[in-house]
């Protein structure tokens, strides 16, 4: 008489719902940047250079501007312009990882799309934060003047705010090869921080269109704390910004750096 033994439980099969980043891979990217020097050179320590020529050495530093003074505003701008630096920096080297072969040796193991783009994502907001912290702290020592609350709330805002730029620099790293996206990416700095207010305050036609680019909306919601959304056009009269509008800005160039990197993740497992 045969015996019949119970069937083994059926293992679920389900794959598992990808993690929005990997900590090891986190740290070890990490380790790897800190050991070059043009990272401390360029990405952290220019724009620091830039705060103290531009907000300290220039005699109206001491202006007013809503609850502190001119010194802080351009502090606050020259802090998220090193955060961009470096958060686009990161998507640069993304694509030299991928001309070398990284990403076909990535595609061979279980690690998501998801959670390649997110680690790399929490790698550039990590790593802005050295410059932002840098020029908030010569702000402080330098004569930036402004509430506590304006002091918090900027800083917050601004390392936050560098996760869009992340997804900006990967997406240019990954459209383009190693020397091209290096290029592209800082070209794309320079001209997105003239049309965010960083370094002139704009007026006219040219202020109506910048109001629908990243760095727009990103730098005008760094500095509400300090100015609620007032801004002096230049030698014209004095206008504002909704604080919805620039968050609007905000969330809206996320959603769509975030669907062009992970979408061009995929295009280049494709081809390779």
């Amino acid at each position: 008489m045969s015996t019949v033994l119970p069937s083994a439980p059926t293992a679920d099969r389900r794959p598992a719902r990808p993690r929005p980043l990997d900590p090891t891979l986190l740290r070890l990217e990490l380790r790897r940047l800190l050991r070059d020097p043009t990272v401390w050179v360029f990405s952290v320590g220019l724009p620091g250079f830039l705060y103290v020529m531009l907000g300290t050495s220039q005699e109206y530093a001491d202006t007013s501007v809503g609850d502190g003074n001119l010194a802080m505003w351009v502090m606050v701008a020259m802090a998220a312009y090193g955060g961009v630096t470096a958060t686009v920096g990161v998507g640069g080297r993304a694509a030299l990882e991928r001309t070398q072969g990284w990403g076909r040796q990535l595609g061979l193991t279980p690690l998501a799309d998801l959670t390649w783009v997110g680690t790399k994502a929490a790698l550039a907001c990590v790593l802005a934060a050295l410059p932002v912290l840098l020029v908030y702290g010569l702000g402080l020592a330098l004569g930036a003047e402004g509430t506590t609350a304006a002091w918090l709330g900027s800083l917050a805002l601004v390392l936050a705010g560098s996760w869009l730029f992340a997804l900006l620099g990967l997406a240019v790293g990954l459209a383009f090869s190693s020397d091209q996206a290096v290029g592209v990416a800082s070209g794309a700095v320079v001209v997105l921080g003239f049309l965010g207010n960083v370094f002139y305050p704009l007026s006219g036609v040219l202020l109506d269109l910048a109001r629908f680019t990243p760095m727009y909306g990103y730098v005008g919601l760094a500095r509400y704390p300090l100015t609620q959304g007032w801004t002096s056009a230049g030698a014209g009269p004095a206008y504002h910004d909704a604080w919805w509008l620039l968050v609007a800005n905000v969330a809206t160039w996320t959603i769509l750096f975030a669907v062009a990197s992970v979408l061009l993740v995929r295009r280049g497992r494709g081809r390779q």
